[in-house]
Formats: structure tokens, sequence, C-alpha cells
């Protein structure tokens, strides 16, 4: 493109009245402008947050003034408090790294809960049980939830929860013989 040529050649005259014809116009002709600028910024998801700038647009354009320059002042105003609400939110956040177990320098697990259920077998015998099972069980016994608290998070009443403890522990009984002996 030449120094001289204008970057946006056909913009329509519009009729200011019509906020339909201003969105769609706002969002042919800024929204590669918006892209451009929030990826230079360093927005992690820059089309995402594009499509999030034009519905602001959107639920504003009743009020706005100007015309396609009164929008596309609104527009890059909004564009600027998204790109600075994301690397505010970037510096809250910390840094996700994937845990790679063959690359781990530990010998031994990291906290005493693992030494615990990793060496008496007990993650292989949740494991075991169904999802309702293992899930009642982790409420209850591990997080020490009350019934009530248990049958509100599950969505049962709480004699389903008393009832599907019981089978639970019952099966946790019998996986548990069973594989002592098999082990003996």
């Amino acid at each position: 493109m030449e120094p001289h040529e204008d970057p946006n050649p056909e913009i329509p005259t519009m009729d200011p009245g019509d906020h339909a014809e201003l969105f769609t116009t706002a969002f042919r002709t800024l929204s590669p402008s918006v892209h451009g600028y929030l990826r230079a910024r360093g927005v992690d998801d820059c089309e995402a947050v594009t499509q999030d700038v034009f519905l602001s647009l959107y639920s504003r354009i009743g009020s706005l003034r100007g015309g396609l320059d009164g929008a596309k002042a609104l527009v890059f105003t909004i564009a600027h408090s998204r790109a600075v609400d994301h690397h505010r939110r970037r510096q809250r956040t910390p840094a996700l790294v994937p845990h790679e177990p063959e690359l781990d320098p530990r010998a031994t697990p990291a906290t005493t809960e693992d030494l615990a259920l990793g060496t008496t077998g007990a993650l292989n015998l949740l494991n075991s049980l169904t999802d309702d099972h293992r899930e009642v069980l982790l409420l209850r016994v591990v997080a020490d939830l009350s019934i009530d608290q248990t049958a509100d998070i599950m969505g049962r009443s709480t004699g389903a929860i008393k009832q599907l403890q019981r089978r639970a522990l019952e099966a946790l009984r019998s996986h548990a013989a069973t594989r002592e002996l098999s082990a003996s």
C-alpha cells in the first residue's frame, strides 16, 4: 500500500440512527485493527478479546455519538482496557509448568499424604470403587464433610448418602480383603 492510499477506501455513508448498520460497518472496518492492536500488546487470545470488545460496543451502541469515528474511539478505548486487564490478570496468575515425572529429581513423594497413600495402596483401592462410592468416601473421610454437606454437593438425600457410604465401605473392605489374599 502506498503512503497516500486510504486504508479504508470503501466506508459507506450511513444513517446516524441505524445502529445495526453502524455496528456492522464498525466491525468490518475496525476488527482487523483491533486484533492487530491486541496482538501487538501481547494479549494471548486476540480473537476472543476482539469479540469481547465488539460485544461491549454492541451493548453501548444506542448511546454512541459521532458515527463511525465515535465507534472507533470507543472500540479502542475498550480494547485498551481489555489489554490492561489481561496483563493485570497475567501478573496475578502464577506461570503453569507441566510436570514431567521422568525429570523429577525427588526420590520420595512430596507430601506426607502421598507417602501415606502411596505405600498403603489406598489410592489403588479407591480407584477400584465406582465413581459414586469413591466420591462419597473422599467427601466424608478426606474432606471431613458432614452427611448434609455431602448430600448437598452430590445432589442426593441424606439417607441416600448414608446408604452410599455404607455400600462404599463394604466394597472397600471387600477389595482390601481380596488384595490381602492375593498378596499372601
